[in-house]
């Protein structure tokens, strides 16, 4: 009987528990549904939003027929974003996508300048260049170090900064490198990494069949900058890269940062135009991004992506280049150098090596053809074009080249002599083959004995390039006369071409060496006075137009990439305008007509060309006979026909020996022109065409 009473007592006991445990679960539960409700409903149904950046594709850099010259063409890109890696460690997702790497012989985005570790675990600084000096500097300061900090360590910091104290020291090199790079690229939930780019089909593949286990890994199509061919205006285009550690982080004079690329609205791992057309341009070229909307429920899974902004590609950027003209000018050129090179001989004046030829179209300055020897493939190793220091050829001797002039400055002395009142058209000067004036100083005529006592007019003079006729008309114009109208022409001067260029100079008399014999060297092109190929042919252009110079210029319109249609059209622009009341440019071009008629190759043109050679002396020598005989450049102008004159040439040749071994070229050129103006024969050629 005592043993039912027990069990009926364990019995409530056991049933008063599970009553008020049930009684508590469910007052938890009124409190969960009734009180906390709407918080618990509204907390599993909470998505995130994230925003990111579509970027817009590039614009294209085309010629004057709409032809491509520097286009963009698709890429696979391998990204690492921070909303599909979720809670996935990153350093093992970055090591699994470095092997995959590897295996293609790919390269990744790498941001220190430090060496693997040797055989004893140490690490060397890798920086060779400016740049790299520079992203060092940037390095040290982000790790709170001092500059005097050693690369063992720079790499302790980076180690104890990114947990890789469990790595093999190699995997800390990579993944410390990685790591780095995207802390400096922002690396977030709003901005994805690149962490290779271009990479082959084999690695997009291997990511795409490895998408499960690859958490935070992806595949973007970007697009890249691609060349039809990348010999066309490699000197002007620029090119298109990251954004460096200096024109992101810019050092004010106070010794304070300022980023003003990230104020315009640019991110570190953008791309953006370095140099040339593809720096002129960056605004209109880079077009405008878009943005995608990407949200997130509460356990991370991504539900919804949709384009909010559209990306609006960059303008097309139309060029005044005919592609067809500038290959065949600059195969002329180079068969015009290799050819002056074969006939090189120690007597001859030196051996052509390098030169520029520059062609305007006269009605406009608009510049047909840019041309470098040598020349280089903008596809090719920047590195190796680098190390040629024999030929140099990154230098674009076409508008950053600076040469004496020569001879091919007298127009320009004619012409102020003339519109100054210190001589006329047919004033005469005698030619005794030595200049006299000075005591104690008697330069020669260039043609050996002179001009065998002949007077001769500022024509004559000009056909024959007679020294002595300009000294004089330089010392009677003076320096400082003659050099401001030569500016008026274009030497000497920024000629406006919308990229960088030299602006040379000329000889004044405010020069600090300067002496009164300094007047008649000048007047011949000689002195301190350097110019580029491309104000040489300025200068010829504004005297076939008798004193009207425009601004050369590269860029023929701006082109909506979407539709075709032209959003601005540059309008030609003169810049100068010189009066001629007396007929001196008629004059100055009677001279340089006479002066082709008296070559040979242009003087059996079928156009008349007008022509001034020049062959200033260079300051290295060679020995014939025991006397010291100076180098000489070829310089060339000329335009032409003259009847309606269509182009301007301006040719310089180093080491070329002499003016009149352009003629041939400068034919050549015409030819090429008129080729392309009909689309078949040239002027020299069986059938002769009108212009």
């Amino acid at each position: 009987m005592q043993e039912k009473k027990t069990v009926a007592r364990r019995s409530m006991v056991v049933i008063a528990a599970a009553g008020l445990v049930l009684v508590l679960y469910l007052l938890r539960l009124v409190h969960l549904q009734l009180v906390q409700g709407d918080y618990f409903r509204t907390k599993a149904t909470r998505t995130t939003t994230y925003a990111r950046t579509i970027t817009a594709a590039r614009g294209e850099i085309v010629d004057c027929y709409g032809r491509s010259i520097a286009t963009s063409t698709t890429s696979s890109n391998v990204i690492v974003d921070k909303l599909l890696l979720g809670d996935n460690d990153l350093n093992e997702t970055l090591k699994e996508l470095v092997q995959v790497l590897q295996q293609s012989g790919e390269s990744w985005n790498d941001g220190i300048q430090l060496s693997q570790p040797d055989a004893a675990g140490h690490y060397t600084f890798t920086d060779e260049t400016e740049n790299d000096t520079r992203k060092l500097t940037i390095l040290k300061e982000t790790l709170k170090l001092q500059q005097y900090a050693t690369a063992d360590n720079v790499m302790a910091a980076l180690i104890e900064q990114y947990d890789l104290q469990n790595e093999t020291p190699q995997w800390q090199r990579i993944l410390a490198g990685i790591r780095y790079q995207m802390k400096q690229e922002g690396f977030s939930n709003y901005n994805t990494f690149t962490l290779a780019e271009n990479v082959s089909d084999r690695t997009v593949a291997t990511i795409r069949e490895r998408s499960l286990t690859l958490a935070g890994a992806d595949i973007e199509e970007a697009t890249v900058r691609s060349y039809p061919d990348g010999t066309i205006l490699p000197h002007v285009l620029g090119r298109v890269g990251k954004i460096t550690a200096e024109r992101w982080k810019v050092q004010n004079a106070d010794g304070s940062y300022s980023y003003p690329l990230r104020d315009a609205g640019y991110a570190m791992n953008d791309v953006i135009g370095s140099g040339g057309l593809e720096e002129a341009y960056e605004s209109q070229l880079r077009g405008s991004d878009g943005e995608v909307e990407i949200t997130l429920d509460a356990n991370g899974v991504i539900t919804e992506q949709k384009v909010t902004v559209a990306p609006n590609p960059g303008l097309t950027v139309m060029t005044t280049v005919n592609r067809d003209f500038q290959q065949a000018v600059q195969e002329k050129l180079e068969a015009a150098i290799l050819k002056l090179q074969n006939n090189y001989s120690p007597t001859n004046g030196g051996k052509a090596n390098a030169g520029a030829v520059v062609v305007l179209d006269v009605k406009d300055n608009s510049i047909l053809a840019s041309c470098n020897y040598p020349n280089y493939d903008i596809t090719g190793n920047y590195n190796e074009y680098l190390a040629d220091t024999d030929g140099k050829p990154l230098i674009n001797r076409a508008l950053m080249g600076l040469y004496t002039p020569g001879s091919t400055f007298k127009p320009a002395t004619a012409l102020a002599g003339m519109l100054t009142g210190n001589n006329t058209a047919e004033d005469r000067i005698r030619c005794t083959g030595t200049y006299t004036y000075y005591t104690g100083y008697s330069p020669r005529c260039a043609l050996g004995g002179g001009h065998g006592g002949t007077s001769l007019n500022v024509s004559d003079a000009l056909r024959v390039s007679c020294n002595v006729y300009f000294y004089e008309l330089g010392r009677r114009t003076t320096v400082d006369v003659f050099s401001a109208y030569a500016q008026k022409l274009g030497l000497g001067v920024k000629t406006g071409v919308e990229v960088n260029e030299a602006t040379g100079r000329l000889t004044f008399s405010q020069d600090a060496n300067y002496t009164p014999s300094l007047d008649i060297q000048a007047a011949i092109g000689q002195g301190n006075t350097v110019v580029s190929p491309v104000q040489l042919a300025t200068y010829a252009s504004t005297i076939a137009n008798k004193g009207v110079r425009y601004r050369t210029h590269l860029v023929k319109a701006l082109v909506d990439t979407n539709t075709g249609e032209v959003v601005q059209a540059i309008q030609p622009e003169v810049v100068e305008t010189i009066e001629d009341t007396i007929g001196a440019f008629d004059a100055v071009e009677n001279g340089m007509v006479r002066a082709g008629q008296s070559n040979g190759y242009v003087g059996a043109y079928p156009y008349t060309i007008a022509i001034k050679t020049g062959s200033p002396q260079r300051s290295e020598y060679y020995l014939l006979g025991g006397t010291r005989k100076y180098y000489t450049n070829t310089m060339m102008i000329a335009y032409g026909p003259v009847e309606d004159p269509q182009i301007a040439i301006g040719i310089v040749i180093e080491y070329g020996g002499g003016g009149a071994r352009a003629a041939e070229l400068v034919t050549q050129i015409f030819d090429a022109y008129f080729f392309e103006q009909s689309g078949s024969m040239s002027p020299t050629q069986e059938n002769v065409l009108l212009p």
